[in-house]
């Protein structure tokens, strides 16, 4: 057993990190959140690097002085992948790439990876894929040829069913025309499904949020469904509907659906639009928050701003998630709630507030 332990760990890719900085951006937050990312994708991070966007450089993002100090590091420390905190364009990837001689991934392609990973249903499965091939064609010409020298493994390389990326603008533009077509497929179903929840009068309640504030511990002890959940950034990705009981004689449709990050790229958006109007046409969001993360507040705003931007409703309820791992009590507004999963504390309290929040 120790033996397999050991293997794993050696295969684990290794990653370091370069954060263009922004004007006024809390420094400590991107890298939480960035390194977050890369653990979720499998890589183990050694070093994170960062320069501020004053020195921008239009070839590489960052100043020559940059490059040579990440040429250095990487003699001495050898690693496989450079993850880039930005949207890099295809020949911004290519040169930095060609400078350093190790893999490159930005943002963009790190988050689609995670979804790649962890997508499920052929629902998921087909807007990953989507994503995927927007991301691609509009950086085609600058990156051919530019994955195969790494090998076509590991984080940015992964997809549902695929092997290898495709490098192919017709085959590219082919496929996305025949994966739209399937999530208006999917998208045409669930307005049908709506119709018939509002002409039987069931209410629809999603829960959102930052990405691993225990959205799917919640749909489970809420539902007793066993879903898969784990500590780890867009762990789960394909939505999940169950009917929740709330009381005399009382239920609702609860939807369990993908979390939200900062800076959620537009390809994403898009791309998920078939369950990201799960969100738009719930008559209730439970807000989850994980109470114990120490940029919880910031969290609530980033989601709030991704919901607001989707129009969802403002029909409410924030769930500090957590709240057993509070080391000091803290303010409640009248639509938060104390949660706990673990102690499963204030599960009726919450019960009873859906129930209320869906009569007004």
């Amino acid at each position: 057993m120790k033996k397999i332990q050991q293997t794993q760990v050696q295969e684990q890719e290794r990653a370091i990190i370069f954060c263009p900085l922004e004007k006024d951006v809390d420094k400590d937050y991107q890298f939480h959140e960035i390194e977050r990312l890369c653990f979720s994708a499998g890589m183990e991070v050694v070093k994170i690097f960062s320069q501020s966007l004053d020195a921008f450089n239009r070839r590489t993002i960052m100043g020559k002085g940059k490059i040579e100090e990440l040429k250095a590091f990487l003699k001495e420390n050898p690693c496989d992948t450079l993850v880039v905190d930005f949207q890099l364009t295809g020949s911004q990837l290519r040169n930095i790439s060609e400078e350093l001689g190790i893999k490159v991934l930005d943002r963009i392609l790190l988050i689609i990876d995670i979804f790649a990973l962890n997508a499920k249903s052929s629902e998921g499965k087909i807007e990953v894929k989507l994503a995927q091939n927007r991301y691609l064609l509009t950086r085609l010409s600058s990156l051919q040829g530019s994955f195969g020298r790494f090998g076509g493994k590991g984080a940015g390389m992964r997809g549902p069913g695929e092997t290898k990326l495709e490098l192919d603008r017709r085959k590219l533009e082919q496929e996305i025309i025949t994966l739209q077509n399937e999530i208006e497929k999917i998208k045409a179903s669930r307005r049908q499904n709506k119709v018939l929840r509002e002409k039987n009068g069931i209410k629809s309640v999603v829960l959102g949020g930052y990405t691993n504030a225990g959205k799917s511990s919640i749909f489970n002890l809420l539902t007793r469904e066993n879903i898969y959940a784990d500590d780890k950034l867009f762990a789960t990705l394909d939505t999940t509907s169950r009917r929740l009981f709330l009381g005399d004689g009382k239920f609702c449709l609860l939807t369990d659906t993908v979390g939200f990050i900062s800076k959620l790229p537009h390809e994403l958006v898009e791309s998920f639009s078939a369950t990201l109007e799960e969100v738009q046409s719930a008559d209730l969001i439970l807000h989850v928050v994980d109470v114990a993360d120490k940029f919880y507040l910031k969290n609530i705003d980033i989601t709030n701003k991704i919901l607001d931007d989707l129009h969802a409703t403002k029909n409410r309820i924030v769930i500090l998630n957590k709240c057993d791992l509070l080391q000091k009590p803290i303010k409640i507004k009248q639509n938060q709630i104390l949660f706990s999963v673990k102690n499963k504390t204030n599960v009726e309290k919450l019960k009873e507030m859906i129930s209320n929040y869906l009569k007004n």
